[in-house]
Parts: C-alpha cells; sequence; structure tokens
C-alpha cells in the first residue's frame, strides 16, 4: 500500500469564520466550499503553502465534533515558515493566541505555539540551525535529565 498524500482536516464551529481566519492570519488560499441549503459548510479546501488544510463545520450526528473550549487536544498543526515571529505575530493581530512564546529549542528551531479562535494549536517554527540526530538527542537527554520543558 503506498500513501499519496496526507491532510490535515479540521472540524469548527464557524465555518466560513475559520476560513476567514486562516486567509487572513497564515495566507491560506480558498480553493473551494461546498455549502449545505441551510448554509452549514460540509467541506472546503485551503491552499496553505505546500499543503491543502480540509475544513468542515463539526457534524455531531455522524460524531464528528470541533474542539471544546478548555479541552487539550491531541493533536497540533506545525508550521515552517520564514519567521515564526512575524507570523505569530500576525496570527494573534487576527485573533488567535499565543500559548507559548517563541524560544530557541533543542532540535535547532525556533518555535511558538498559537491557539486559533476554532480550538485549534498551531506551532509555528523557523530554522536557526542544523542539528543532527545524534546531537538532537544529547540536548533531549540534557533537557530531560534537567527537568523538561
Amino acid at each position: 500500500m503506498k500513501i499519496h498524500e496526507a491532510f490535515p482536516y479540521l472540524r469548527v464551529v464557524g465555518a466560513a469564520q475559520a476560513i476567514d481566519f486562516y486567509t487572513r492570519a497564515f495566507g491560506a488560499v480558498e480553493k473551494f466550499r461546498l455549502t449545505e441549503p441551510s448554509g452549514r459548510i460540509g467541506h472546503a479546501e485551503l491552499q496553505l503553502g505546500p499543503i491543502v488544510l480540509m475544513l468542515s463545520e463539526e457534524y455531531p450526528e455522524y460524531n464528528l465534533f470541533a474542539p471544546k473550549p478548555g479541552l487539550a487536544l491531541a493533536a497540533s498543526i506545525h508550521l515552517h515558515v520564514d519567521d515564526c515571529d512575524a507570523l505569530a505575530a500576525h496570527a494573534i493581530a487576527c485573533g488567535a493566541t499565543l500559548d507559548a512564546p517563541a524560544s530557541d529549542q533543542f532540535y535547532g528551531e525556533r518555535s511558538c505555539k498559537v491557539l486559533d479562535p476554532f480550538g485549534h494549536v498551531w506551532m509555528l517554527g523557523h530554522e536557526i540551525e542544523k542539528v543532527s540526530v545524534v546531537e538532537m538527542q544529547r540536548r533531549y537527554d540534557e533537557l530531560m535529565a534537567n527537568g523538561g520543558f
């Protein structure tokens, strides 16, 4: 079996507003949307750099739910960008909230974390140095020995 592509697929409450936010905050380009007669967006695709981000309204009747306020998510989207500080500031100006400020990481990236208005976590990062896997493990071991993150 060969996997050809993988698509992040987000469920939100307020898909039209989410499309607007992702367009303004991250520069996504809407490819298309499928809208029910009621106005509920059943599926939309946004071009986000090299990836296609899919999203829809939540569909509780099909057991497809959007994040709930105050509940931690088990997944996030990591965008590797030119300048995470600038993108985070822009996303925050568009309505995101800062979850973790930008800092230089042991794996050779400067990264931060923002929460979008729809409950999804976005990690934003840019490379600051090339780090081998061996060196990354050494740094990780040191970090964990000193109490972790």
